[in-house]
């Protein structure tokens, strides 16, 4: 049975204005997991992924990563199991080339010398920034900027990696290059969080999808269940993806994304050819 990695009970925040921001929530993460975390601005998202990381404290319910509570546990703590990346890759780029950016974080959890270079050298090639090592980061573009945000949380062997909005403001290509730079890192053991608002990268990519609406989860499960047509979505300020809701009034033809739809419609063209030539 897969560890469990994130468990959040029961959880409740708010802020000191007053606003609830997450009320009762229960959230379960497993080693392995693609899960996507939805929902509309203000529904409680990324409070609760800073609380994963105690940047905030819970005002009730309980928060364990790998069966050990996170109440006494600080931010530089939960670093050697979680990296965070942030929406704006600005935020946590400060060093002046990409190799010293990527080896910050190592060299603050005391690794050695040589785990530091061979953590770096890694992280640098699984996110395909091997060839920029000298590079000035804010000179790089939004999408090789959210690739060093990346590597800096890699480089510390993270077991989960939490990403806020990491495809906004990004090119189309950027963005599915970034989404197959996640999958790989999935498929070679690390748990993905993925904070989002874009609904075809859930149908496409993700595993689970996790749904909150002003601060409590009213969805945990399959992209294809949340994308069925059976819930009222759009309550929750979500909108299917137009592919997959265009798909679904096509007889025969089921596409979780705008590519897999033109694929798809122009295998049925060519097979239509084919028959009637």
């Amino acid at each position: 049975m897969p560890e469990i990695l994130l468990d959040i009970q029961n959880v409740s925040y708010t802020y000191g204005n007053g606003k609830k921001a997450l009320d009762g929530v229960n959230f379960t993460v497993t080693a392995g997991e693609f899960v996507a975390l939805a929902g509309r601005n203000g529904s409680g998202k990324t409070t609760l992924t800073r609380l994963a990381m105690t940047l905030l404290k819970p005002v009730g319910g309980s928060i364990h990563f790998q069966g050990q509570s996170t109440a006494a546990l600080t931010p530089a703590d939960m670093a050697r199991s979680i990296g965070y990346v942030f929406q704006n890759p600005d935020r946590q780029i400060f060093r002046d080339t990409v190799l010293k950016e990527v080896a910050y974080g190592p060299e603050q959890l005391g690794f050695s010398q040589n785990d530091v270079s061979n953590s770096v050298n890694w992280a640098l090639s699984m996110t395909g920034l091997t060839e920029l090592t000298d590079s000035f980061p804010r000179s790089l573009s939004r999408g090789q900027k959210q690739k060093v945000a990346i590597a800096s949380a890699l480089a510390m062997r993270p077991k989960m990696l939490i990403l806020d909005e990491p495809t906004s403001g990004q090119d189309p290509w950027d963005a599915q290059n970034l989404m197959n730079l996640l999958t790989s890192l999935n498929k070679e053991g690390i748990t993905i969080i993925l904070v989002t608002h874009d609904m075809e990268l859930i149908a496409r990519y993700t595993g689970r999808a996790v749904v909150l609406d002003q601060g409590r989860k009213v969805f945990d499960g399959l992209p294809d269940e949340l994308f069925g047509g059976s819930l009222d979505i759009e309550a929750w300020g979500l909108v299917p993806p137009a592919a997959l809701a265009l798909s679904r009034r096509l007889p025969g033809v089921h596409a979780k994304s705008a590519a897999e739809l033109v694929e798809l419609l122009g295998s049925a063209i060519r097979q239509g050819r084919e028959r009637y030539a």
